[in-house]
């Protein structure tokens, strides 16, 4: 104990020798406390950048024990931080938050994602040697704190055992670009994270500035390229992102990527949304972990959860939606049951039941499954016909003999109109709109079913150009007239195959377009409801416009759009849902 307190008085003293200006501030930043010993230190990187970091202990315990790591950019460590590693330390680990490059006391400049993949594996490998860490370190946290659990497995450390993501975001995958389309939110999070060494919420919180900047973008329809010429604020983050259209190596580096997965032997539990936005980001984790590795120890808790809410206890109500009671979970709670059930043998968590667990929407209960193909019984393979009923056309699950196809003409010099009304809020409808697009509606169910799953599909389309932007959601109608949002996706056609390489589309002849990363789902749907596909044209101020020139479409603008989108949607499209029969 002498020792100890005599080292972390040199160390303190050592730090206000030093006058560099990142370890004066860290010496000011440490105070006394009667509980914890909590120790504010900066760990150097391999190639000499240095990552400022916080340690928590209990007083009272004085052997090495298990780390719990949080790595993150958003700083908060006048007080939520400081919680979390002191939850940690209450229940009987060390706890420690490390910042990304350039965030706090880092003196290096701040470009997220870049360099979480080697930094936090150099954060590990220095806790790792503490005297502190008994050599087993976990991982946990949600959204940027889940990415750079898997960045650290680009390479895995033999100290890291185990890791468990909330939301966890995949750059290029998930944001700031969605099936290589980019999401306007996304420009204004880089000033959040990246004007400071702390959060700058002034401008990275302020809604109503990026809103009116996203609407003169639209209207002025300028390149999108030159968003931050609008703002009259340099975005470098934003120039940077932009500059790489395709996932290709720039994306690639920054998480396990194909075959780094089959590397990856820790057992691992992912927490979701199905109304999270990025949630193709962390299941593209899940799906990828058991492609290249089987018989790994991946877990999954997914129910109606947003982004956030899937990181705390989820919310009663989601946009509108009033959730089942037992949906409501403490996530907190079960990754610590979590890492006594590795580290302390205690209990695996009740929830996993199996791999994929997930509660059941409407049904207020919740099932297991050994994967996501075995969450249904049965797939409904439905086309999207050209026979009309009530001012909507049919899904028919037989294949229409003769081609048929519904046109679409798209002018994207008009701004008074928008196109694809597909993000689920309010998750419930009155109506829908009905003015452009089209929509395709099944028969009633005879029975009740589970939608279980995530839902794939195959449009064939002739275009006059040479790409578009197109999204797919889908919607339960329910006996009483209203529309339940089950799930979208929104793409380009140009990548629809291959994620990393662009495939313009040749005008005027008919093209097959695959689609398959749709949000996952679970929803039971009553006797007497019925399945809603809505196919359009993506075409509205929140994400980036395709004009279809094939030029790279940042540098579109609305000259370009001197032609309208004239499309042919053919009836021998069609969709498949996952689905759980009841027998």
């Amino acid at each position: 104990m002498k020792i100890r307190i005599f080292r972390n008085l040199l160390i303190i003293f050592l730090l206000s020798c030093n006058t560099s200006k990142e370890e004066k501030e860290i010496s000011k930043s440490i105070k006394p406390n009667d509980d914890y010993n909590i120790q504010d230190v900066l760990i150097k990187t391999r190639d000499g950048a240095k990552i400022s970091a916080i340690v928590c202990q209990k007083k009272e315990n004085n052997e090495p024990r298990a780390v719990l790591l949080q790595s993150t950019i958003y700083v908060r460590d006048k007080g939520r931080d400081l919680n979390t590693i002191k939850e940690s330390a209450d229940r009987g680990y060390v706890g420690v938050i490390a910042y990304a490059r350039g965030k706090r006391f880092s003196p290096n400049e701040i470009w997220p994602y870049e360099n979480d993949a080697n930094d936090t594996y150099d954060v590990i490998d220095w806790i790792s040697k503490q005297e502190w860490c008994n050599g087993r370190i976990g991982m946990f946290g949600g959204s940027y704190n889940g990415f750079t659990q898997w960045a650290s497995l680009k390479n895995p450390h033999p100290a890291l055992k185990t890791i468990v993501p909330y939301v966890a975001n995949r750059p290029g995958l998930g944001m700031p670009m969605e099936n290589n389309i980019f999401i306007n939110p996304n420009y204004e999070w880089a000033f959040l994270v990246g004007n400071n060494k702390y959060l700058d919420t002034i401008a990275g919180n302020d809604r109503q500035r990026s809103r009116n900047l996203m609407f003169n973008w639209w209207e002025t329809g300028v390149a999108y390229k030159k968003m931050d010429s609008l703002d009259g604020i340099p975005n470098k983050w934003f120039q940077r992102w932009i500059s790489h259209p395709s996932f290709d190596e720039y994306w690639q580096k920054m998480a396990p990527y194909k075959e780094d997965f089959t590397n990856i032997d820790i057992p691992v539990l992912s927490i979701d949304g199905y109304y999270n936005d990025s949630q193709n980001s962390g299941l593209h984790y899940l799906r990828e972990h058991y492609k290249y590795n089987p018989n790994t120890e991946h877990y999954l808790i997914i129910g109606p959860y947003s982004h956030f809410g899937a990181q705390r206890n989820g919310a009663k109500v989601i946009n509108g939606y009033k959730v089942d009671e037992d949906a409501l979970i403490n996530t907190n709670e079960i990754a610590y049951q979590w890492f006594d059930y590795i580290f302390k043998k205690g209990k695996k968590p009740k929830e996993l039941k199996d791999k994929i667990n997930y509660q059941v929407m409407g049904a207020n209960e919740w099932r297991s499954a050994p994967s996501i193909e075995e969450m249904s019984n049965e797939n409904l393979k439905l086309y999207l016909t050209t026979e009309t009923e009530n001012d909507v056309y049919t899904l028919s699950d037989k294949k229409p003999v003769n081609p048929k196809f519904l046109s679409q003409t798209v002018d994207f010099a008009d701004r008074e109109n928008w196109n694809n009304d597909y993000y689920p809020d309010p998750i419930i409808r009155e109506e829908i709109d009905l003015s452009n697009g089209f929509n395709f509606i099944s028969e009633p169910f005879k029975e009740p079913i589970i939608v279980n799953g995530s839902f794939i599909g195959e449009l064939k389309v002739s275009i006059n150009k040479k790409d578009f932007d197109y999204g797919v959601t889908l919607y339960e109608v329910m006996p009483d007239g209203n529309y339940f949002h089950l799930s979208y996706i929104i793409v380009r056609a140009s990548y629809a195959k291959d994620v990393t390489k662009r495939e313009l589309l040749k005008p005027n002849e008919i093209e097959t377009i695959p689609f398959s990363n749709t949000h996952l789902v679970s929803k039971k749907l009553s006797k007497g409801s019925r399945l809603l596909v809505y196919i359009n044209v993506n075409k509205n101020p929140f994400s980036e416009l395709n004009y279809g020139t094939g030029k790279i479409v940042s540098v579109e603008t609305i000259s370009d759009a001197n032609e309208p989108l004239k499309v042919k949607w053919y009836n021998d499209s069609f969709v498949e849902i996952p689905i759980w029969k009841y027998k």
